[in-house]
Parts: structure tokens; C-alpha cells; sequence
């Protein structure tokens, strides 16, 4: 940090379990609401497919990305490992992809929050809900890390446990059948006609495992980084891939699925189907649900916060938001700042609804494109730090190199080429408003070089 910025540092304080719980946190809203959207384009079948796909993807990519993590643990994350790899240009890629994927998730989770409270009380404005969620869990970031960190391994604990209920009381009326009627784009046998439905669901399989790397925005606030933060990664994905296979195929076997895509709340409307609108199953799951969605929004505002926080330490945002709360040892200004634009896109309908998609699906779809770019520009850093650095010390080294970093890198081109020809409108949003940071940047270039310079 700069000699010229008195603020305290982060607090180094979070244990395995912790980040364990902020891995599946993070993430573990998708298991919820949002891949459902998928089903509307691929069906059952088809749907499955992607998802198949994309979780090959993210398995190969955490593999990889950890060696970054423990190599680099830096508040930054995929921010620092670029601007390591390919310089300043670089690290403003990453980190405007990752500023979009972090600050674009969190109005879409809060929106079904909303959604979830408006089936148990129907007067209820969801968006007026989802600002209370923002000021409210805002308000518990700020309070010091090992409060919010406590909190997610509470609630992710809850939601997981839930979301067992979920596959045991749906199972009884569960019936292959189906499942895969019209599976295949609304076909019940395969046809070229379900290909381009497969490739327009692509954002919402990724929605599944989205933000899971965010566990790197915590590295600089863990005891031991090198080696609890492998653990927390791999003991992540494979418990998300486990619940998203069981949620996806347990609600899509309950009854008529094509109830359940194009809405927020799939899992209580399968629910429904199962044991009626009037049963306790029901609102249980409805409340405990809750805890699912708060996970994630929860986990992501402190993702957001870190990498608002390290993108200003640098000198690529203003400098305020680098600045530590003198007690809590929070990025304070850096927690507001994402909540401020969170909630502005929560009452942007006239900006992300078109293109025949609601608002929460637009929203998705932008996150998924910054997490997407972050993910191809991260492992071309792994490829480059290798020839670079090949002193650099890696507590854990990305198995079976270069396949796995490659076929990371690889099917991450393949779903942002998929994504840009199914969503253009989104995909120049995404350009213009790094374009438009990018002109920030080289307008600051002065200020980071005082930085360099005083460091």
C-alpha cells in the first residue's frame, strides 16, 4: 500500500471453513433462481447439455484459477493477477469484467428475494423489498469481515440444508417422464432445431456456479491463503455441482416444467406441484429459501467491496474507495458504492428490459458477460505468468498443464462468442461502459504513477 494512504489494513482472519462458506455462498443463489430462465430456449434435455458443458468449464477453471489465488493473494484477484501478467491494460480488463460480474449479480438476487417475500405476502413491491436487502446487508459488510464471513457459513449451512428438503419432499412425485417431454426445445426427441436453444441458455448454466471465484477477493483476509484456499475452492465446486444436478433434475420432474422458466421463484412453483398451494412444505421452503438467496447476495457484496477497494488502491477508481473503515477494518465507501449502482439497476427497467427478456434475465446475462471476459483474460494470465515468472512460488499448481487452463480458456471463448450473438444489445452495453472506463483510466494515469512512485 501507498505510504501516502494512512488507512488501516484488511483484517487477516478468515479460516477454511469460512471461506468454504463463502465459496458456496457466493454461488449458492443459482441453485435458487435464474438457471430456470435455460429451460424456456433448451427444454429439460437440451438445458442439460449446457450445463453439462459449462460445468466442465468452471471445474477446469477453478482447478486452474486456485494456482493463482495462492500464488497471488491479493484483494484484487483476476484485477492483480492480469495487471501482473500483461500490465496496466490488462488489469483494467479483468478488473472492469469483474466489476461488472460483482456489482450486476447482486440487484438480480436481490430482485428474487423480493420475488420469494411477494408469494408469502402478495402486497409486497419486490423492488422495494430488494433496496431494503441492500441497505440491510450493506449495513453487516461494513461491520467487520469475521461478522460477514460468521454470517454467510451460517446461512449457506441453512441453504444447502434446505435445498435437500427440497429434493425429499418433490421426490415422491418425481417421474422421469416428465422431465423429458419436450426436454429437447420443446421436442421430446433431438433435432438440430434444439442446437441454438442449447447455445442460448449458455448464461444461465453459468448462473449455476457464478461468482465462486470470488473466494480470491477474500485471499487477503485469510490466516493461512496457501493453504486453506485450494480446500475451500475444490470443496466448493464439488458441492455445487452435486446440488445443481439434484435441484435442476428434481424440479424439472416434478410436473409441468415449463411452468417453472421465464420466473424467480422455480423451486417453490415445482413445489406447488407436488403438495399444493396450502402446505406448510410450501412455506417453508419459501422462508428457508430466503437464506439461499441472502447467501449469495450476502457473499457478493463483499466480492464487490474488495474489488472496488483494490481497483482504488491502484489508482484505477477514485481514491476514496480505497480507504478502510478506521474500526472495522471494512472497505466502507467501496460497500456503498456498489449498492448505490445495485439498486439504480434494479429500477432500470427501461434499460435492461428488451430483447424479449424480463429484467432479472438481462441483468443475469451482464454479470455472466463480465464473468465470462474474466475468466479468458485470467487464464491467459496463468499461461503468460508460466513463461514469465516461472520463479514464482505456487503453493498449488493447476493439474494436468496446460489441458486444463486450456479447455478452461477455450469453452469460456465458446460461450462469450455464443453470448454476443444471442444478447448483442447487452454485449455493447458491456463495451461501451468499459470503453467509457478505459477513458477514466488513461485520464488517472498520472495519479497511478504517484502511486508507483511513493509505494
Amino acid at each position: 500500500m501507498s505510504s501516502t494512504n494512512p488507512s488501516p489494513g484488511l483484517d487477516k482472519s478468515l479460516s477454511t471453513w469460512q471461506l468454504w462458506g463463502i465459496a458456496v455462498g457466493l454461488v449458492i443463489s443459482g441453485e435458487y433462481f435464474g438457471w430456470s430462465y435455460g429451460w424456456a430456449g433448451a427444454g429439460t434435455l437440451g438445458f442439460l447439455v449446457t450445463a453439462g458443458f459449462v460445468a466442465l468449464m468452471y471445474t477446469t477453471f477453478i482447478f486452474s484459477f486456485t494456482e493463482l489465488t495462492t500464488s497471488i493473494p491479493h484483494a484484487g484477484g483476476p484485477f492483480e493477477y492480469s495487471r501482473r501478467a500483461f500490465g496496466p491494460t490488462g488489469g483494467y480488463i479483468a478488473g472492469y469484467a469483474t466489476l461488472v460480474e460483482f456489482v450486476f449479480a447482486p440487484p438480480a438476487i436481490a430482485l428474487a428475494i423480493g420475488s420469494y417475500l411477494n408469494v408469502q405476502f402478495p402486497a409486497l413491491d419486490p423492488k422495494l423489498v430488494a433496496v431494503g436487502a441492500y441497505l440491510v446487508f450493506m449495513t453487516l459488510n461494513i461491520l467487520g469481515v469475521q461478522i460477514a464471513a460468521t454470517f454467510e457459513l451460517v446461512v449457506t449451512l441453512i441453504a444447502i440444508f434446505e435445498l435437500l428438503v427440497f429434493m425429499g419432499v418433490v421426490s415422491p412425485g418425481f417421474s422421469v417422464a416428465n422431465f423429458v417431454k419436450g426436454g429437447w426445445a420443446g421436442q421430446d426427441s433431438f433435432s438440430a432445431a434444439a442446437i441454438p436453444g442449447m447455445f442460448a441458455a449458455i448464461p444461465f448454466a453459468i448462473w449455476f456456479f457464478l461468482a465462486i471465484e470470488g473466494v480470491a477477493m477474500a485471499a487477503e483476509e485469510a490466516k493461512d491463503p496457501k493453504r486453506s484456499i485450494p480446500i475451500a475452492y475444490i470443496a466448493g465446486i464439488l458441492t455445487l455441482l452435486a446440488l445443481a444436478v439434484g435441484v435442476m433434475v428434481f424440479a424439472g420432474g416434478a410436473g409441468d416444467w415449463t411452468k417453472l422458466s421465464n420466473i424467480n421463484d422455480p423451486l417453490p412453483q415445482a413445489m406447488k406441484l407436488i403438495v399444493g398451494e396450502s402446505s406448510g412444505w410450501l412455506h417453508m421452503l419459501v422462508w428457508l429459501g430466503l437464506f439461499g438467496l441472502i447467501a449469495s447476495f450476502h457473499g457478493i457484496i463483499l466480492g464487490y467491496s474488495r474489488q472496488i477497494f483494490a481497483l482504488a488502491r491502484a489508482g484505477f477508481l477514485p481514491g476514496a474507495f480505497g480507504r478502510v473503515h478506521p474500526r472495522f477494518h471494512t472497505p466502507h465507501l467501496a460497500v456503498l458504492a456498489g449498492g448505490v449502482v445495485g439498486i439504480a439497476a434494479i429500477f432500470s427497467d427501461e434499460l435492461f428490459s428488451f430483447g424479449g427478456q424480463t429484467l432479472t434475465a438481462n441483468i443475469v446475462t451482464m454479470s455472466v458477460f463480465g464473468a465470462i471476459v474474466m475468466y479468458i483474460v485470467s487464464m491467459a494470465s496463468l499461461f503468460k505468468l508460466r513463461r514469465s515468472e516461472p520463479g514464482l512460488a505456487r503453493p498449488f499448481r493447476a493439474p494436468l498443464y496446460p489441458w486444463f487452463p486450456a479447455f478452461a480458456l477455450a469453452a469460456a471463448l465458446v460461450c462469450l462468442a455464443t453470448m454476443v450473438v444471442y444478447n448483442p444489445l447487452i454485449a455493447l452495453l458491456f463495451v461501451v461502459l468499459g470503453v467509457l472506463g478505459y477513458a477514466y483510466v488513461l485520464a488517472t494515469r498520472r495519479r497511478r504513477e504517484s502511486l508507483a512512485a511513493t509505494a
